[in-house]
């Protein structure tokens, strides 16, 4: 397989048909190596349009839906990111050219363990793993600019809107399979919230979402 062939046909193929238009997003997908954030098994997926499975049952996003999270919050510089849900550290990877830190929260060890080793292989340095489970959000740090969450929730946590400065933005994905939508969440002040439907998709649900009950009287 031509590796560079492969990665210039994921981002024209695939990705740039979706609305990923931000040069800044394109130009990052060719610096940072999603196959080296692959499982060796699945090494020859790397540049495939689909989900690529991860250890303890979950996958890292499809690559289009990554590049769509990643222009969408619209991270700069200076802002801080939390990222629930690190898999392989890819998606931690690509936040972390864009901004100054990026927290990112692991329920798995096993994960944990993984995507710290691919981050260090990959010479990236500003972001911070810690094991935990996220899917109500994480108060170390905050508030944040930007929050990701890279599974899907069945509704939306109160807590993790409180968990976003005025201004930031939450990409999640929200509803039960298979339909899902996912949401950009601006904080615009104190209490007030705007959200705007980016797209339709099915993904895995977070690992360590809680679901809604489902006992009805």
């Amino acid at each position: 397989m031509n590796i560079e062939q492969a990665r210039f046909n994921m981002i024209e193929q695939q990705i740039r048909p979706w609305d990923v238009l931000d040069t800044s997003v394109l130009d990052l997908l060719m610096v940072v190596k999603r196959e080296n954030f692959v499982p060796a098994v699945h090494k020859a997926l790397a540049f495939a349009d689909t989900e690529i499975p991860l250890p303890g049952g979950v996958s890292m996003l499809n690559p289009k839906v990554e590049a769509r999270l990643l222009q969408d919050v619209n991270v700069k510089k200076h802002e801080s990111v939390l990222e629930i849900g690190v898999g392989s550290g890819y998606l931690a990877a690509l936040l972390a050219h864009k901004g100054r830190h990026v927290t990112a929260v692991e329920v798995s060890a096993e994960l944990k363990a993984l995507a710290e080793k691919n981050l260090a292989d990959n010479g990236v340095t500003n972001v911070t793993v810690e094991l935990g489970n996220g899917a109500q959000g994480w108060s170390n740090g905050a508030p944040f600019d930007v929050i990701v969450v890279t599974g899907s929730l069945p509704e939306l946590p109160p807590a993790l809107l409180q968990q976003l400065k005025v201004g930031g933005r939450l990409a999640v994905i929200i509803g039960q399979s298979p339909a899902m939508k996912a949401q950009l969440v601006t904080r615009t002040g104190e209490a007030g919230y705007d959200t705007r439907t980016l797209f339709e998709t099915d993904v895995k649900p977070l690992s360590s979402a809680v679901q809604p009950s489902q006992f009805k009287f």
